[in-house]
């Protein structure tokens, strides 16, 4: 048993000695034995079966079972364009059409508590964004309010504004932020006009895809670049799906804390996605690191990712994964080509394989590290998504997803579970 759990342990960038520490005390509380034995049989069973599906063996090339699961992404995708009709993202800031149609039909949001429009645009009043005002030639912020979209400005903020101003803007302005500067409104999906491309450069290169959200606001924006690489219908359409599950769990977290006195210190907690830097604490107890970002996007070597942690971000990209199987099944059946569904189940698959120069090499399985690995080109080969998946999976196995998902929002503050 000593070889499989090294190789989970080498999955997930821990010691073998941290995962069997870690299954007995999980075992203690839950009862159920062998769950590592089982993760490790699963992961086996369906890499053996996808490998089978593609054509290939365990002796194939850590790039020939790349390439064959992107080559299926491939298919995948041009199909999803056709579906989505052509999507020309410069034509869809007046009407976005069968893009937004069918990403609301696959998952509608509740409607959630954002921040007052009027309230925002008193706060802008305060601290005028310049760089905006320039861009356009707006004397103000009422002529600017006057011509642009609510939506639009407050997305260009990100791109338009300093980091300095943003932080400035941020710390001052929601510092003073009541439940009563809040409302209850519809989530926004918001294609920007084309006029904001050009602003929008420096943005792009820092986030590395075109779509991002407004938690505080509601809104999902999209910045309008023509599609015209491999797999960018379905990294688009994946991501729509991703925040209109993110943006909800957010605004259920500021339903919860709306009544407490340090509301404005724990929503600005929430929107810096704070993760605690401390150690876990030695003892007796069982004790998960909650982690509400990908740490690995600005230092794959963080300590706190070779440690148990939970994810909610990898639990929305789940959401999105079950919903794409629904996508599949509400014109599947019309189109017969788009099995979507497919990739259900195959988030926190991984294993290793001999590279051309013969050395191990971990390909991940999950949808959305090969999306964003094949719209990069190969360039980055993604591996924290399914990473992430994994250490979910380990304690969901345990103690269930709908209690590890209480547990997240019930100590997403003080950043660890404590059993």
């Amino acid at each position: 048993m000593q070889e499989p759990i090294n190789k989970l342990a080498r999955i997930l960038r821990t010691s073998p000695e941290v995962l069997l520490n870690l299954d007995a005390k999980m075992t203690a509380l839950s009862g159920q034995e062998g769950v590592l034995e089982d993760i490790i049989k699963e992961n086996d069973i369906i890499v053996g079966r996808t490998l089978s599906e593609l054509g290939l063996t365990r002796e194939a090339k850590a790039e020939e079972v790349y390439e064959a699961l992107v080559d299926r992404l491939i298919h995948l995708d041009s199909h999803l364009f056709e579906i989505l009709d052509r999507p020309n993202l410069a034509d869809m800031s007046k009407v976005c059409g069968k893009l937004c149609e069918t990403a609301f039909r696959v998952f509608t949001p509740p409607k959630g508590l954002f921040i007052k429009k009027e309230k925002f645009l008193e706060l802008l009043e305060k601290d005028p964004p310049q760089n905006l005002l320039n861009h356009f030639q707006y004397k103000d912020v009422k002529e600017l309010v006057e011509k642009e979209e609510f939506a639009s400005i407050a997305s260009a903020l990100r791109f338009t504004q300093t980091t300095e101003w943003m932080h400035n803007f941020f710390d001052k302005a929601y510092t003073e932020l009541t439940i009563k500067d809040f409302e209850e409104r519809e989530v926004t999906l918001h294609v920007l006009d084309e006029n904001w491309l050009k602003v929008a450069e420096k943005f792009l290169e820092k986030k590395y895809h075109n779509v991002s959200h407004l938690k505080e606001y509601g809104i999902i924006f999209i910045i309008p670049l023509k599609i015209d690489t491999p797999g960018e219908t379905l990294r688009l359409f994946t991501l729509i799906i991703h925040y209109l599950h993110e943006v909800p769990f957010y605004s259920g977290l500021f339903y919860k804390f709306a009544n407490d006195k340090d509301f404005s210190t724990k929503l600005k907690s929430l929107l810096r996605g704070d993760v605690s830097e401390n150690k876990l604490p030695d003892g007796d107890k069982t004790v998960w690191r909650v982690v509400q970002r990908y740490l690995a996007k600005d230092d794959p070597n963080d300590f706190r990712l070779s440690e148990q942690h939970i994810n909610p971000e990898a639990e929305h990209w789940f959401k999105v994964e079950e919903d794409l199987g629904r996508l599949s099944r509400i014109v599947g059946k019309e189109e017969g080509k788009l099995n979507l569904g497919y990739w259900a189940g195959l988030d926190f698959i991984g294993d290793f394989f001999k590279n051309k120069n013969g050395e191990e090499q971990l390909v991940s399985f999950d949808l959305i590290d090969l999306i964003m690995s094949l719209v990069k080109k190969g360039q980055i080969k993604y591996l924290y998504h399914q990473q992430e998946a994994l250490w979910n999976k380990l304690f969901s196995e345990h103690l269930g997803r709908e209690r590890m998902n209480s547990l997240i929002t019930e100590n997403i503050i003080n950043g660890f579970v404590e059993l």
